[in-house]
């Protein structure tokens, strides 16, 4: 619990920068620049190699301040100092938090809860190259003594969504492994998946922090199956990895070799470790070890820099400004960069389960908004599907652009980012209906007819955008992103005095589930379940 005098503060703070916020909403991003000739160089920064222009947000400068204002009032320095120190920073389950630990270098002393954890990183990190390496020479074969040509990474959530963004965001256009990624429970997720391999030169690798997870168990004992039948008598375990935090149980189940990681590991955190294991296969160990340079370098940025010059604070307290101070429910993410086409699905389950939360750490109620809707598409598909929305719907939706120079080969894909900043600087600028009418006239339009449309072909503007800015997507320019937006989620969770590392509202779905299949196979619905529940389980089964 935090002291009274810093809970008044944080509240006179959080009243502040709602006043700041009122006064802002009176004016229009595009006319601060000349109100505030530094106002540029004050919302640019360049972190880990990436540059973030946050000079179209709706914020004045003194609503930026406001925002700087609250997360010191709401201890940000502190509580990242407790993230980085292993303290039990997720309360309700006393865990330490601590993926920073698993990219730091070789020599790092990050402790959990007191207890030396990099020691284990290391010997981990060194058995997964090792393990990589030789799946990739040949060295380690299959049953049958032919090298392994395909991994079947088996996981959901934060077992799959992080290795899958690495995956799409890093493979070579024609890889030297087959790297499939199986998730959903639906059989045909697999079929599709294995469609095509051959079972003695195919690796399973099942990912599951518990080994109790039930679709990932599923499609598990499925792929099983198929590699019993394949392999016609021959041992499977080579074929079976099991990368988990419960080493007994992935060794029960069958899996020849197990890699692990521990609790402090938290799912959509996890993909510096041991979870990645097939992306470090598919790509080889030098890709993945610059992955996580790239993020330890982001770390070492969040840890340093001033909270006005810090990457993940800023960007952080841009989407608090947005919620708290404007009211605004969603943001939209739009990589312009086909290789960056899973980020807006990452970053939902990063974002929206870490903090969507209606308690505060003592269990309080919040009295202010949390986490938004986070949705996204790759630029320039987006732009013909919902920017529709963004541009001349009644709701303001903020927008997130991750612009790459050059996303294939050496030259600039100026086509493809002069979109981006159109897209930005049109979301900013709008159109009024005097201007459309004005345009239309000119082309030769009747009046009366340019009268009637120009409403329709009016843009109110004034919506707020951020730039984030890499050169080319490298190893490390991926792994600071991912970083860059981890820690920003941890910042609004600290501002919002919620904790971003425990995920309780995905459990009760499953104990339900769990019921359902039990009354399913007694035939009939048990005498609890609501009417509406057992008609559609009567009319599904």
């Amino acid at each position: 619990m935090r002291d009274r005098a810093m809970t008044d503060a944080t509240a006179a703070a959080w009243d502040a920068l709602k006043v700041v916020a009122t006064r802002d909403a009176g004016g229009r991003i595009a006319d601060r620049f000349a109100a505030e000739p530094d106002r540029l160089a004050r919302m640019t920064v360049e972190a880990a190699g990436l540059t973030l222009d946050l000079s179209k947000q709706a914020w004045s400068l003194e609503g930026m301040q406001a925002a700087l204002d609250l997360a010191r009032a709401a201890d940000v320095a502190g509580r990242r100092a407790a993230l980085f120190a292993g303290e039990a920073v997720n309360g309700t389950e006393g865990r330490a938090v601590l993926h920073p630990a698993l990219r730091a270098p070789d020599g790092a002393d990050f402790r959990a809860l007191g207890e030396p954890v990099s020691g284990e990183v290391q010997a981990v990190r060194a058995a997964m190259a090792d393990y990589a390496a030789a799946v990739r020479s040949g060295a380690a074969t299959g049953a049958t003594g032919r090298a392994f040509r395909a991994v079947v990474h088996v996981g959901i959530g934060g077992s799959d969504l992080g290795p899958r963004l690495v995956w799409d965001a890093l493979r070579p256009l024609e890889p030297a492994i087959d790297l499939r990624f199986v998730a959903n429970i639906d059989p045909r997720d697999m079929a599709e998946a294995l469609t095509g391999l051959d079972p003695e030169t195919t690796l399973v690798i099942v990912v599951s922090k518990t080994f109790t997870t039930q679709e990932t168990l599923a499609n598990a004992q499925a792929a099983r199956a198929w590699l019993a039948a394949g392999l016609k008598g021959a041992a499977i375990a080579p074929h079976f990895i099991g990368v988990t935090a419960a080493p007994d149980r992935a060794e029960a189940f069958g899996c020849g070799r197990t890699f692990a990681f521990r609790d402090w590991v938290g799912g959509r955190y996890s993909l510096w470790s041991a979870v990645s294991l097939s992306c470090a296969i598919g790509l080889g160990w030098e890709v993945f070890q610059g992955l996580l340079d790239g993020a330890a370098a982001m770390d070492g940025h969040f840890l340093t820099a001033p909270l006005e010059g810090n990457a993940p604070v800023l960007l952080a307290l841009a989407q608090v400004y947005n919620v708290d101070g404007r009211g605004r429910r969603a943001r939209t993410v739009a990589p312009y960069a086909h290789a960056l086409r899973r980020l807006p699905a990452f970053l939902q389950q990063l974002e929206m389960e870490s903090n969507g939360k209606r308690v505060t750490r003592d269990g309080s109620g919040v009295t202010h908004g949390t986490c938004p809707v986070v949705f996204g598409e790759p630029g320039t598909n987006g732009q013909h599907a919902f920017f529709q929305q963004i541009h001349q719907g009644p709701e303001v939706v903020p927008a997130e652009f991750v612009i790459v120079a050059r996303t294939h080969g050496e030259d600039s894909e100026s086509p493809l980012w002069a979109n981006a900043l159109a897209q930005m600087q049109a979301l900013m600028v709008g159109k009024t209906a005097d201007q459309a009418r004005a345009e239309m006239v000119a082309g030769g339009m009747d009046a009366a007819e340019a009268d009637r449309l120009a409403p329709h072909r009016a843009f109110v503007g004034d919506r707020p955008s951020t730039a984030i800015v890499m050169d080319r997507i490298t190893p490390q320019s991926l792994g600071a992103l991912i970083a860059l937006y981890e820690h920003k989620t941890f910042v609004e969770g600290v501002v919002w005095d919620i904790n971003s590392f425990d995920q309780w509202g995905v459990e009760l779905g499953k104990v339900l589930a769990k019921a359902i299949l039990n009354d399913v196979a007694a035939g009939a619905p048990s005498a609890g379940l609501d009417p509406s529940t057992a008609a559609l389980m009567q009319r599904l089964s």
